[in-house]
């Protein structure tokens, strides 16, 4: 299936890197946060990338225009660096489409923007490009392919963040407050998987979680998928310092391509821990 990246944002909430860079590239390790995203989808044999570009997209376009495959791979150097043999190679068989979808853009108009790209498939993957994740994604796919009445689907994530919800009546006074992890509340994590009559229920200028969406819930057409193992966003310079500390450990989560199952694995301390730090 293709996957649909928008990577067009200004990461307003990352301006120590945004300034600079699009929230997409902003590092992770050796590579951008967007490259993480799209390693996740290939190891799962999804490889065809459409890229909705917008703030920046120069510097998308330059880092995959001149990818330097020696950072992430192992190789042989010989003869003064005239003779580099990759051992192993990330993209090589990657197919990345570019799409520029406006400066200003809302995410549902920039998936109506790459609309002609996508004739043909009947389902394809979608995501916000900021988050990263375990799951195992080819059970998603599979419950949404026997789901046929179904247009539409989404990761939900129940947050596990030390925040409170509070009930409260219009004079203020407080008649319920729990915690968010007891709340029974999720959050949709933008890892997305659409059938293409998606089309047929957005207009230009929705936003596509919103006006589509209440069409889809309008006639049973949107449905959710749990994940209970690690999920993460990458929306302020603290969720990347955290991001950067569980990378730092070893054996991240979230790069699924260096285990040979695929499956996800149990939390280390440090990401049990993620939300706590993120929420403070």
């Amino acid at each position: 299936m293709k996957v649909v990246l928008f990577c067009g944002g200004m990461g307003i909430r990352l301006r120590e890197y945004s300034d600079q860079i699009p929230k997409p590239m902003v590092p992770i390790g050796y590579r951008p946060v967007l490259w993480n995203i799209m390693k996740y989808y290939a190891s799962f044999g999804h490889k065809d990338f459409i890229l909705c570009l917008g703030y920046k997209a120069d510097v998308i376009k330059n880092y995959f225009i001149n990818y330097d495959e020696t950072i992430s791979n192992d190789f042989v150097f010989t003869k003064g660096g005239r003779n580099i043999e990759l051992l192993n190679s990330d993209i090589s068989d990657w197919k990345i489409t570019f799409v520029d979808t406006g400066l200003n853009a809302n995410i549902g108009m920039r998936l109506m923007q790459v609309k002609e790209h996508l004739k043909g498939e009947k389902m394809f993957l979608a995501n916000y490009s900021d988050g990263l994740t375990d799951m195992h994604l080819p059970t998603m796919v599979d419950w949404f392919s026997n789901s046929p009445n179904q247009t539409a689907a989404f990761m939900a994530y129940q947050p596990t963040q030390s925040f409170h919800i509070v009930q409260r009546q219009d004079d203020g006074i407080v008649t319920k407050i729990s915690h968010i992890g007891s709340s029974g509340l999720h959050i949709n994590a933008g890892f997305f998987l659409l059938r293409n009559e998606i089309f047929d229920y957005m207009e230009y200028g929705d936003e596509l979680v919103d006006q589509p969406f209440d069409r889809l819930i309008e006639k049973n057409k949107l449905t959710s998928w749990e994940h209970n193992g690690f999920w993460a966003s990458m929306d302020t310079f603290k969720d990347k310092q955290v991001l950067d500390d569980i990378y730092a450990q070893g054996n991240a989560p979230w790069e699924v391509w260096t285990r040979m199952d695929n499956q996800p694995k149990k939390r280390t301390r440090m990401e049990k821990i993620f939300f706590s730090y993120a929420a403070i």
